[in-house]
């Protein structure tokens, strides 16, 4: 009778579907997300452009909060980075931040919700 450890088996099969070329996306990113979208039997990429404020969880659960300010409403998307919807992740910017999360952004407008570049 064979023993099947669960544990191994899902990180096996987790393995196959992480993706190997995103880059490191840290919180106060600017980033630029293409995500694959399918209107009737066509298939483009929209691009999602804007700061990321959190990041949950490790390995395959891994998601990212975008956040953006369109006609002077803020608009915040969650993406999980390794799923097959999400085509590409581009880092714009990086900024240096003291924070893991930075939901005080929301109360910010216009300037003040600037973040310092940081240079690498």
């Amino acid at each position: 009778m064979f023993k099947l450890n669960t544990e191994e088996t899902l990180n096996t099969l987790e393995s196959t579907f992480i993706k190997k070329s995103l880059p490191k996306v840290s919180i106060g990113d600017n980033v630029k997300i293409g995500v694959k979208i399918i209107e009737g039997n066509k298939e483009r990429i929209q691009f999602y452009e804007g700061t990321v404020i959190a990041k949950k969880n490790s390995s395959i659960n891994c998601t990212i909060t975008v956040r953006k300010v369109l006609q002077g409403i803020g608009i915040e998307r969650i993406f999980l980075i390794h799923s097959p919807k999400v085509d590409s992740i581009t880092v714009l910017r990086s900024s240096k931040v003291r924070r893991s999360k930075l939901y005080y952004l929301r109360n910010l407008k216009g300037k003040a919700s600037r973040l310092k570049q940081r240079f690498e």
